[in-house]
């Protein structure tokens, strides 16, 4: 019999990334693949690999909001009833959560089955959701080697399995790192984020344009940015006279990411470990308003080793970061060492470790 996994995740990009990275390479073992997550999803998961997806009832609150907190408890016991009714037409032999509320229902639904579960948990630091979860499911697997806010018994019998990356991804893991020559280009891209993307909008190019006119002709720019960004950061660009390609989202990041001499971006866990796998140097500016400093604590993954500097929006300027750019970009050797140290931390086989934990949870 063909065997068969629900892999329930939210919404956003960080949760359904590893995700789809996990589905392929359980596919390739022989596994059927069931998505379930909340009407969010449908925008993200076009090329999600399940052979069916199931929508279920799930809602968030905001800490402090009691009324909230059981409205979301409702749901979240609703979508659970209708995880459980689809489990009985399905009859999956794991189900696995990456997070998020959207998460919550097929894993409360697993646990009253008493069907195996495991929990992926992509950040540093555990999310509320699998924070409340852990204590009930048979596997925690997480990505980092520290797992911050998570119940003392959960950390302790969690399995670092890295973060899954798509294959494009994890390609550049074998390609070495090409530091820029002393008057060749310097290739920078900067990637974007859908939360408080409008701070690298609008700093990074400004930064930019601060670098003395040698380096500033040099340099050959990519920068996602939010669509109502787009004008301002080519204007200041343009008024530089700075090579830049900008757009909002660009689909050969792979291709980009191999061919830059330095990243900037924000530091959620899916970009962390997609520099790290790539051996790319960085300066990552976590995101202030992240519960729990999750991104801040993303980033000493590759800080401590030092393949990156991190930039606190606090202490962020465009002297600052002109500063920065300017130290890095005009030694080659550094970001050569950088580089190697952010590879040193990579895990670019996670989709096949976190698989092999899925499997060995489903026989149990």
């Amino acid at each position: 019999m063909r065997r068969v996994a629900v892999i329930a995740a939210g919404g956003t990009g960080g949760h359904l990334f590893p995700a789809q990275a996990l589905a392929e390479a359980l596919i390739a073992r022989g596994w059927s693949i069931v998505l379930a997550s909340d009407e969010r999803v449908a925008g993200l998961a076009q090329d999600f690999p399940a052979e069916r997806r199931i929508g279920l009832s799930s809602a968030t609150y905001r800490p402090g909001d009691p009324i909230g907190m059981l409205r979301a408890g409702l749901a979240v016991l609703n979508g659970a009833g209708q995880a459980r009714a689809a489990y009985r037409d399905i009859g999956p032999n794991v189900v696995v959560g990456f997070g998020g509320y959207p998460s919550a229902p097929a894993l409360v639904g697993a646990i009253f089955d008493k069907r195996p579960t495991v929990i992926h948990e992509q950040n540093a630091v555990m999310g509320r959701a699998n924070r409340w979860l852990a204590p009930h499911v048979r596997t925690v697997a997480c990505a980092f080697p520290t797992l911050l806010k998570a119940p003392a018994r959960v950390a302790a019998r969690a399995v670092v399995v890295g973060n899954p990356v798509r294959p494009q991804i994890r390609a550049l893991a074998t390609l070495p790192y090409d530091p820029p020559t002393e008057d060749g280009p310097l290739r920078i891209l900067i990637t974007g984020g859908s939360q408080g993307a409008r701070l690298l909008s609008e700093l990074v190019p400004a930064a930019m344009a601060a670098l003395p006119e040698a380096l500033r002709q040099r340099l050959l720019i990519q920068q996602q940015t939010r669509p109502e960004s787009l004008e301002g950061a080519r204007r200041v660009y343009r008024n530089a006279v700075i090579e830049a390609e900008i757009a909002p989202f660009f689909r050969d990041m792979a291709s980009r990411l191999a061919a830059a001499h330095l990243v900037i971006g924000r530091s959620g866990a899916g970009s962390v470990c997609e520099f790290a796998v790539a051996g790319k140097p960085a300066i990552l500016v976590p995101l202030a308003i992240a519960l729990d400093d999750d991104q801040g604590q993303n980033a000493r993954l590759l800080a401590d080793v030092g393949g990156a500097e991190v930039a606190r929006e606090s202490q962020l300027t465009v002297a600052s970061l002109s500063g920065a750019l300017e130290k890095l970009l005009t030694n080659p050797a550094r970001l050569a060492r950088m580089a190697a140290a952010s590879r040193s931390v990579a895990i670019p086989d996670a989709a096949e470790r976190l698989a092999d934990v899925v499997e060995q949870t489903a026989r149990g």
